[in-house]
């Protein structure tokens, strides 16, 4: 969780000290009329520097740090460039947040405030201050001895701007959303040896049911009983057994019916749908990775952390349609019991399917994660997560992410939602040729393809015989973005929280 983050004040006029003022300058480093005015108090010592500080371009993140006489009132000007205003876009903006909390931090400032918050808009402000929270994230749980610099903390941060009220309540969800994204990163961060799928649910079901989404916890025995023969097959070496956990949000309407506050609707709304994949740890199974290949294996529980995530923002927003999420856990193993190559095993829907290699195994808990939410729930749509394929990295690079879909206005608005995040997405193909790769003389299906070519579509293909016809279907192959190197938003290189942002925006904006 972030526990550095500064507390967020909104006024519309500076009250109080603080040790550092921040000004927005763009790169034309002319100063506006706000910051103008800001800059008489401090003897023009802002426009001075801008003319004739000649390595300062104001180029976006860029910040510059001026001490002032020991009579200010203030200590110290921080400078933070925004670049060119036509090429703020929302990741940039966070950046750009996250590099001013860097300069805030590394000159000791404890109470900052920013006095020019009116010369961005409101949206591009609230990306700012989200890159503030996302850069505060660290991740010691496991550490004895904390970091001494991290004890001097930055307290508070004041935004000096005319919005103030809107501000302030634009800014509870710029938390929420932050909180969010952390969660995601804190499960995907926790080791295999704490959070494994017994665990795993439990957390799910702690942090989720105070917030009001329903969370089914289905174990061993009822997963046995519903025949989920792919689920349990991945997870039947492991002494940790396989769950289903099942979280339902009804809605904001229906939330409000259910305490008498509403008239409750007259039809049930089907519900999105979002599943995930929870590979606690892939050790490839009896088809064992390389040392190599097994270090980052605790991420491969990427895609269920990301709709975990999403589900907690989905309900501290109070969405207003109904939610549906389902993650399928399980821990790749190897024992005596594991699953063999050239084992065949029938899933919960009824397919045969004969497993050739162990180490796919993600795509056979979504299969059965994939069945259950369409014949339990029959949903509007369905949007699957996965760190699936490293043939996707492969592919596509680690910065985007794979989007394999069944339906152009789905497809569309994904895109869009991709757009307006940052959170890139990149359409892969879809059709009969990869589907024919995993023909059987054995079974229904087999788990992988002919070779190591196009290893993600057939990935893809294979999840995709799972899902009924007519069915609105995406599948996000996560596993090149959920993992990322330190930057200023992501300061603990490991989980991105990929996802949370684009999902939540993608349902925001087209259903409410």
């Amino acid at each position: 969780m972030p526990i550095l983050s500064p507390a967020i004040h909104f006024s519309e006029k500076l009250t109080g000290k603080a040790d550092t003022s921040v000004i927005f300058v763009y790169d034309d480093k002319k100063l506006s009329k706000i910051a103008a005015a800001a800059d008489k108090l401090f003897g023009g010592l802002i426009a001075h520097h801008l003319d004739n500080h000649t390595k300062f371009a104001a180029d976006a993140g860029q910040t510059l740090s001026l001490a002032l006489p020991p009579k200010s009132d203030t200590l110290r000007v921080i400078i933070v460039g925004l670049g060119k205003r036509d090429k703020l876009t929302s990741d940039l903006l966070e950046t750009i947040g996250g590099k001013m909390l860097g300069a805030l931090s590394a000159q000791g400032a404890v109470k900052a405030a920013i006095l020019n918050a009116d010369d961005v808009d409101a949206a591009a402000l609230s990306s700012i201050l989200l890159g503030v929270q996302l850069a505060s994230y660290r991740f010691d749980d496991f550490k004895t001895v904390k970091k001494e610099k991290e004890t001097a903390q930055l307290k508070t941060i004041t935004i000096v701007t005319s919005q103030d009220k809107q501000q302030a309540k634009d800014s509870k969800m710029v938390d929420a959303l932050a909180q969010s994204i952390s969660l995601t990163r804190d499960l995907v961060n926790t080791p295999p040896n704490v959070l494994y799928p017994e665990s795993f649910a439990a957390k799910i079901k702690s942090v989720l049911t105070p917030l009001g989404v329903s969370v089914q916890i289905l174990d061993e025995k009822q997963l046995a009983k519903l025949k989920m023969g792919c689920l349990i097959a991945v997870g039947q070496a492991s002494e940790h057994a396989p769950r289903l956990v099942v979280m339902s949000w009804p809605g904001a309407e229906k939330s409000a019916a259910a305490k008498g506050t509403k008239a409750a609707s007259k039809k049930a709304e089907k519900p999105l749908a979002f599943v995930g994949k929870g590979i606690t740890f892939d050790s490839g199974g009896l088809n064992v990775k390389p040392f190599e290949g097994m270090l980052d294996m605790k991420m491969d529980m990427g895609g269920a952390a990301t709709v975990v995530g999403l589900m907690s923002m989905i309900a501290k927003r109070k969405c207003k349609v109904p939610v549906v999420a389902v993650v399928a856990l399980a821990e790749n193993s190897i024992s005596d019991e594991a699953t063999r190559p050239s084992d065949i095993v029938t899933s919960y829907s009824g397919k045969t399917v004969e497993i050739l290699n162990t180490d796919a195994e993600g795509r056979l808990v979504l299969a059965d994660a994939l069945t259950y939410v369409q014949e339990k729930y029959d949903p509007k749509l369905i949007v699957d997560l996965a760190t699936l394929t490293g043939a996707i990295m492969v592919a596509l690079g680690l910065n985007h992410c794979g989007a394999f879909v069944n339906d152009n206005d789905l497809w569309a608005q994904l895109e869009s939602a991709s757009g307006s995040t940052g959170e890139k997405l990149w359409r892969m193909p879809l059709d009969d040729g990869f589907r024919r790769e995993l023909d059987s003389p054995f079974a229904d299906i087999k788990n992988i393809g002919n070779g190591r070519m196009g290893g993600s579509c057939t990935a893809a293909a294979f999840l995709g015989e799972f899902i009924d016809k007519d069915r609105k279907w995406a599948h996000l192959d996560i596993a090149g973005v959920a993992m990322s190197k330190s930057t200023p938003t992501c300061p603990v290189p490991f989980a991105s929280g990929f996802g949370v942002k684009l999902l939540n925006r993608f349902v925001e904006k087209f259903y409410g």
